[in-house]
């Protein structure tokens, strides 16, 4: 380990790890360290660059909590993300498309029967969402567990909400629900809206340095999983929005854009007398059997 260089420093490296016991541990620090050194290399990394690089990931480790997940958001908008989704997630172009999980999905929300209201009183305008999960034969599934998010009208998740009370977080526009014996499922919520990602942090800062803007075009969050099915994990995208084909995360994909349909005053699809405008939101989605590597995660 004497005498290292710039042009053999790597070989040392890589040389170093050769008794680590985990072998795909092994695989995946030596692919790192010899791109990363290439990296530096290749852009003559200065030593001010390199301090600069070690400030920003430390900003976004002291940004990050339990509300808010700034590394995500950074592997979000490097499109690292949906490069690792899609890489994942090949299955027959039958099948319902996955997209990036994004940051703001909770465990423990709560469980809803269909046609129940899930938006908790987020703001925003009545949104009526149907549809039925089903297998690449065209089978319904049924009692797939379906969890489903969303933001408010005015852009934010209900855990960049302030809480209501320290014991008792507020739950809105989210929610847990089965479809039916006929895979079909229905509730009501709240119009889906474009809205920024958080932008007040460092990886806010860097997309301004690198002239992007932190817009997502308006969507709905699913993840469905069924026993004997890969677990889905996707958006719908609302048809028309500005931000298609610009998403600061890249998770847009044309198979996964819907219409919302606008009706003036009248009657719901549960039958609710509305008195002023509603939408409506009809998508199915389409499961891949799963084998031995992607088996569902299905929780009772």
């Amino acid at each position: 380990m004497r005498n290292i260089n710039e042009d053999t420093i790597t070989l040392a490296v890589v040389e170093s790890m050769r008794d680590a016991k985990n072998a795909r541990l092994r695989t995946v620090m030596t692919s790192l360290v010899q791109h990363l050194h290439s990296f530096a290399r290749e852009v003559k990394l200065t030593e001010g660059e390199w301090v600069q690089a070690i400030d920003f990931l430390t900003a976004v480790g002291h940004i990050t909590d339990d509300k808010r997940q700034e590394f995500i958001l950074l592997s979000d908008t490097l499109g690292l993300s949906m490069l690792v989704t899609a890489q994942n997630n090949r299955k027959p172009s039958e099948c319902t498309e996955a997209t990036v999980f994004g940051p703001f999905f909770v465990n423990g929300a709560p469980e809803y029967e269909n046609g129940n209201d899930i938006s908790n009183g987020a703001s925003g305008e009545p949104c009526f969402v149907s549809g039925r999960i089903l297998g690449v034969d065209g089978s319904p599934v049924a009692s797939a567990r379906i969890d489903v998010w969303q933001s408010d009208e005015d852009g934010f998740y209900d855990v960049q909400r302030p809480p209501e009370s320290s014991s008792t977080p507020a739950h809105r526009a989210r929610g847990r629900l089965s479809s039916a014996a006929d895979g079909s499922f229905h509730f009501r919520s709240i119009l889906a809206v474009a809205y920024p990602i958080p932008h007040d942090g460092p990886v806010g800062q860097l997309l301004e340095a690198l002239g992007r803007h932190p817009w997502r075009p308006a969507h709905l969050h699913f993840m469905i999983a069924a026993p004997g099915y890969e677990t889905l994990v996707t958006h719908v995208f609302r048809e028309g929005d500005p931000y298609l084909d610009s998403d600061a995360v890249f998770g847009v994909r044309s198979s996964l854009i819907a219409k919302w349909v606008r009706h003036e005053s009248g009657v719901a699809p549960d039958g609710t007398r509305m008195d002023k405008t509603f939408y409506t939101l009809e998508y199915d989605f389409v499961l891949n059997p799963a084998d031995d590597t992607h088996q569902s995660t299905h929780e009772a």
